[in-house]
């Protein structure tokens, strides 16, 4: 892929890449809509609550990424999060149907400018690199005609009887010392230590997880994890990045697992506008400190799932839901 061969050359595109992205998700803001947390409908034909993924490499989106596809998908009323480019559609024999419009997505990447180079070769030191955004295009599986059955045909729904379990085996996995009791949920950085309500607590007992999620995602930038930044005083411009950060994460967590996302603190959209307003890189930065956070916690879950496995009498490895025992045990050891 060509790159750009100057800096002047490449800043008015970075800019209007950072800028278009931050007006959208202010503009949502805004108008009340978080564009985190999609309207996803519960009926017939819904739009499904999954991680948009690549139709051909099974490859997650992450980042900002993930809620441009979310948006657009729930604007064309797409059921499926399953994407690929014009090119990789004709590969595997397909063709996007005329009139068709694909969605506009980003990858971050790094050029040396060439004066960047030639102050290094004259000055010595090393060579400073520019951030860039580059833009391209993916379309939905439900815009291309003939491809293979097996990235048309709908996905299954996640079982809803191992939800629940598998996030209680997140909670176990994520290595954070998690203590049940009170009224309040919130994570405390100077002991590392995550504090939530009982189940029982809360109007829906789904909620109790997707709190959870909210306060493990902050847990994720302590300095034996992530070391992500988190300093500074309540309601300052910091600690409203942090919460942006947790809220994007907790939505992508509760989105891999089945799980629908809501907004744990809709009283920060003012202070998060701010935010956007004041660094039209502010977006994209958190969105992508929530995808590692995010990544954490589910890798940590995925290898707890690996150790459960057992062989059942069919020979195939079945993971061990979570026992309403264990889940007792969890809240017990906490407490």
């Amino acid at each position: 892929m060509a790159r750009p061969t100057s800096h002047r050359a490449t800043q008015p595109e970075r800019t209007n890449l950072y800028r278009e992205i931050t007006d959208r998700i202010i503009a949502q803001l805004e108008a009340g809509c978080v564009p985190w947390v999609q309207p996803w409908d519960s009926g017939p034909g819904a739009v499904a609550v999954a991680m948009p993924r690549n139709a051909v490499t099974a490859r997650a989106y992450s980042g900002i990424n993930v809620m441009l596809l979310w948006a657009a998908g729930v604007a064309a009323g797409y059921r499926d999060q399953r994407w690929l480019t014009f090119r990789q559609a004709l590969s595997l024999g397909g063709c996007v149907r005329k009139g068709e419009h694909g969605t506009g997505i980003v990858y971050a990447d790094r050029f040396t400018p060439a004066d960047e180079r030639r102050r290094a070769d004259r000055d010595g030191g090393a060579v400073r690199q520019v951030a860039f955004l580059k833009r391209f295009t993916v379309f939905n599986v439900a815009q291309v005609d003939g491809l293979p059955a097996n990235l048309t045909d709908p996905l299954p729904p996640p079982r809803e009887d191992l939800v629940m379990p598998r996030f209680r085996m997140l909670m176990e996995a994520s290595g954070v010392t998690i203590r049940i009791g009170g009224s309040m949920a919130f994570y405390r950085p100077s002991d590392d230590v995550v504090v939530l309500p009982p189940p029982e607590a809360f109007h829906e007992p789904i909620n109790f997880h997707r709190t959870a999620a909210h306060e493990l995602s902050h847990a994720t930038g302590h300095r034996s994890r992530i070391d992500r930044l988190m300093k500074g005083p309540r309601g300052g411009p910091c600690y409203a990045r942090e919460e942006l950060v947790a809220e994007i994460s907790a939505a992508y967590v509760c989105a891999s697992l089945g799980i629908v996302p809501t907004v744990r603190h809709a009283d920060y959209i003012a202070a998060w506008l701010q935010v956007l307003r004041e660094d039209e890189r502010a977006i994209v930065r958190a969105a992508s400190h929530a995808s590692k956070a995010a990544d954490r916690l589910l890798s940590r879950l995925a290898l707890a799932e690996e150790s459960s496995e057992t062989v059942g009498n069919d020979g195939e490895r079945t993971p061990i839901p979570v026992t309403a025992r264990e889940t007792q045990h969890l809240q017990d050891r906490a407490a």
